[in-house]
C-alpha cells in the first residue's frame, strides 16, 4: 500500500464571476522512503497540491471532489484538531521562505523543543538533547551554543536547514518540501539536496518536493509529476521523463533546460503562456500552446494513459 495516496483530487475556489477550478481531477501515490518530484510552471497547481494535503488551504478554497489517503486512511475529511495533529506528527512541511514558518519571537531550540513535545513523549532535557542532535545533523555549525540563537541571527541558507530540522523533528513518514532551495544560491542549494536525499535514505521518509527546478527534480527524486493548468500532464521515473518525454509539454520543458553535452545556438520555447483558470480552453489544456494538436486535442479532455514507461495525459497515446 502506497503511504500517500492522491485520488482524482479537486479544489476550487468561488469567486463572483464563479467557481474557479483550480485542481482537476489530480491523481497520483507516494510509496514509503520514495521522492515524487513536482514540476511545472508557476500557477500549475503544485503548491496548491501540496497545501491541500496537510490540510492548509486558505477559503474561500476548499477541496470539492476526490480523496486523500494517508496509510490507507482518509485525511481530506478530516476536523481541524485532528488533522493538526497529523500536521507534524505524520506530515512535515517545509516551505520556500523560512521566515513564514520560523516566530521570530521564539529561540530556535524552544520552536524545536515545542514542537517534539507536542508530537512524542519526551522530557525536556530529552527534547532539547534531541533538538541539538536535529541541528547537528542539519549541519549547523556549533549547533549546542546556537540552539537559543533567534531566527535572524541565522543567515538564509542556515535559517532553511532549521525549517527542515523543525519538519523532521517529530520524525513524519511524509515530507512536503516546497520550492525548498528557490531562495538560496547555488552550492548551498546542492547541500539542502544532498541533506534531504541522506535523510530520505536514513529515516526512510517519504519526500513530495514541489519546484520548478529540472536540474533539483533530477538529482533528488525517484519519480516526477508534470503539472499543467490544474492537471497531470506526465508522470514517471525521472530518468524516462527527462530522456524521453511522451508529453508535448513536457517535451517543450526539456528542450527550454540548457545542456552541457549538446551545444545549440538557441534555446526552444514553448510559445504562448499557460490559460488562466476563468479562460480554461476546450479540450486539452494545452493544445492552443502545442506544436502536435489534432482535432481531437481541441474537443477532449485526455485522462492520463500509459505512454510507454510513463503516463500521459495526451491523445498521441490513445
Amino acid at each position: 500500500m502506497a503511504l500517500l495516496d492522491v485520488r482524482d483530487l479537486v479544489v476550487e475556489f468561488p469567486t463572483r464571476r464563479g467557481v474557479l477550478r483550480a485542481l482537476d481531477g489530480v491523481s497520483f501515490s507516494i510509496e514509503k522512503g520514495e521522492v515524487l518530484g513536482v514540476v511545472g510552471e508557476s500557477g500549475a497547481g503544485k503548491s496548491l497540491t501540496g497545501v491541500s494535503i496537510v490540510g492548509l488551504l486558505e477559503r474561500p478554497g476548499h477541496i470539492a471532489g476526490g480523496q486523500i489517503l494517508l496509510d490507507g486512511t482518509r485525511i481530506d475529511n478530516l476536523p481541524a484538531e485532528p488533522m493538526r495533529r497529523i500536521r507534524g506528527k505524520r506530515i512535515g512541511m517545509i516551505f520556500q521562505d523560512p521566515l513564514t514558518t520560523l516566530n521570530p519571537l521564539y529561540t530556535i531550540g524552544r520552536q524545536l523543543t515545542e514542537t517534539m513535545q507536542t508530537h512524542l513523549p519526551l522530557s525536556d532535557a530529552d527534547a532539547r538533547k534531541r533538538a541539538i542532535g536535529w541541528l547537528d545533523r542539519v549541519g549547523i555549525p556549533a549547533a549546542a551554543q546556537r540552539i537559543d540563537a533567534y531566527p535572524h541571527e541565522f543567515s538564509g541558507g542556515q535559517r532553511q536547514r532549521v525549517v527542515i530540522a523543525l519538519a523532521l523533528c517529530a520524525e513524519p513518514a511524509l515530507v512536503i518540501a516546497d520550492e525548498p532551495t528557490t531562495a538560496l544560491d547555488v552550492s548551498i542549494q546542492a547541500q539542502i539536496i544532498t541533506l534531504l536525499k541522506d535523510l530520505t535514505r536514513d529515516e526512510h521518509t517519504a519526500v513530495m518536493l514541489i519546484t520548478h527546478d529540472m536540474g533539483v527534480i533530477a538529482e533528488t527524486a525517484n519519480r516526477v509529476a508534470v503539472m499543467y493548468a490544474g492537471r497531470i500532464a506526465e508522470i514517471g521515473p525521472v530518468e524516462t521523463v527527462i530522456r524521453h518525454p511522451a508529453h508535448p509539454y513536457t517535451e517543450g520543458l526539456m528542450a527550454s533546460i540548457p545542456s552541457l553535452e549538446h551545444r545549440v545556438a538557441r534555446l526552444r520555447q514553448i510559445d504562448g503562456a499557460m490559460p488562466r483558470l476563468d479562460a480554461l480552453p476546450q479540450g486539452c489544456r494545452f493544445h492552443p500552446r502545442c506544436p502536435k494538436a489534432f482535432d481531437r486535442c481541441r474537443t477532449d479532455l485526455p485522462d492520463l494513459m500509459d505512454a510507454g514507461a510513463t503516463r500521459a495525459a495526451c491523445w498521441l497515446h490513445a
